[in-house]
């Protein structure tokens, strides 16, 4: 098997000793959803974790992690970030924000730390996968390592 080229994320999570495993999956184009990821992984898609980012109209920025096949609930979002109203970013900002293009958005390294909040079903489970920073990578790690490590809390925040 081809060696794993470790990204940014991986190399911070080194460097802050948290234990991960780097999971590669087959990419493809038509289908960014998580739900793909899953069934390339095996994995139930309760522990698949998508990364989003929102601007809020008080607070500015913040991301929500959620599993892989729920939508962010706005109105909750937003109450837990201290606005009164939220929007996932355009597309076009994402790259720019925080370094990451869609389908390999990770919440380890982006250009600068913004608030974060995971959904509270990430507790329920020994480990998660979660975007390990490009399209075909993702990281196998225990939830509360992660929560930890990018100093998150943990919310309501799916529909």
């Amino acid at each position: 098997m081809a060696k794993i080229e470790k990204t940014n994320a991986a190399r911070l999570l080194d460097k802050a000793g948290i234990p991960y495993e780097l999971i590669p999956y087959e990419v493809d184009e038509n289908d960014l959803a998580a739900t793909h990821i899953a069934s390339q992984l095996g994995e139930d898609i309760s522990c698949v974790f998508k990364t989003l980012v929102l601007q809020g109209d008080r607070t500015g920025f913040f991301v929500c992690v959620i599993p892989g096949d729920r939508e962010v609930d706005l109105k909750a979002a937003a109450k837990v970030s201290g606005n009164k109203k939220c929007d996932l970013i355009p597309m076009k900002e994402l790259l720019p924000r925080t370094g990451y293009i869609r389908g390999g958005c990770s919440p380890v390294g982006m250009k600068k730390p913004f608030p974060t909040w995971f959904h509270v079903s990430a507790r329920e489970h020994g480990y998660i996968y979660v975007s390990a920073g490009v399209r075909g990578l993702q990281f196998k790690i225990a939830p509360q390592a992660l929560v930890d490590y990018v100093g998150a809390q943990y919310a309501e925040i799916i529909q």
